[in-house]
């Protein structure tokens, strides 16, 4: 009995042994992997935070196609604008040269040459903030853009006080086609105009603490030049229609 007792703990020691080796070298590769593991996660993990960054701050700068979109969508609109004031001129023409009993023109009031100054005025003072922002002195480019919102508003309110001279005067837009198309014309217009001053408010912001970097910059000049180009036409249109108005009857 003893020695089979001997024997069989000499036994279970060696089954000990065999199990406890392979475990422990099992255990052995097992640390090495989790170590491999945990660096190669480590890896994955610093190599993931610098494409993050590198994203955020792709994001931040914005792409270099940015102002080339910017100036798409801006054509895009002006040609959707040219094309309504387009349909609106055409049906004047085509009235005016029929000579109908209905079309009576009337001379146009005073305050009518008081809006043509000051949208005059508003393209010239744009031209000098755009000029300004080019040069990376936006002090002086907001002094101009807020004197050119002012113009635009002073140009509204003219506006107003011609459409209130027509309408204490009798002329309204029943009856009579030229003043029909004298309200439309302006008024639509005028919505537009409003549109421009939206427009330079966000300009006026963006430039309010801007700093002079390099893709920062390029992004907010074809953003001036784009809404410079929508205030200008804003302007040709006008005088357009003041031809049209005082002298096409």
């Amino acid at each position: 009995m003893d020695i089979g007792t001997v024997e069989t703990v000499e036994e279970t020691r060696k089954n000990r042994k065999l199990k406890t080796g392979p475990s422990f070298r099992t255990g052995g590769r097992q640390s090495s992997s989790g170590g491999n593991g945990g660096n190669g996660g480590g890896g994955n993990n610093g190599g993931g935070d610098k494409p993050g960054d590198g994203n955020r701050g792709g994001t931040e700068q914005n792409p270099n196609t940015s102002p080339e979109t910017t100036r798409v969508l801006m054509w895009f609109l002006l040609m959707v604008v040219i094309m309504t004031f387009g349909a609106l001129i055409g049906a004047y023409v085509v009235l005016s040269t029929n000579k109908a009993l209905e079309w009576r023109p009337f001379d146009l009031p005073v305050q009518v040459w008081i809006s043509t100054l000051l949208i005059l005025a508003s393209s010239v003072t744009y031209h000098f903030a755009k000029r300004n922002v080019k040069n990376t002195r936006y002090k002086n480019a907001r002094s101009w853009f807020i004197a050119t919102t002012l113009l635009g508003a002073g140009f509204i309110s003219s506006q107003i006080l011609v459409w209130m001279k027509l309408y204490n005067l009798g002329l309204y837009a029943s009856g009579n086609p030229y003043a029909g198309f004298f309200y439309i014309l302006t008024g639509a217009h005028v919505v537009h105009v409003i549109g421009g001053i939206a427009a330079l408010g966000y300009v006026i912001l963006r430039v309010w603490n801007l700093r002079p970097d390099a893709a920062l910059r390029l992004k907010k000049e074809a953003e001036v030049s784009s809404i410079g180009l929508y205030w200008h036409t804003m302007d040709a249109l006008w005088l357009v229609l003041l031809f049209l108005l005082g002298f096409w009857k």
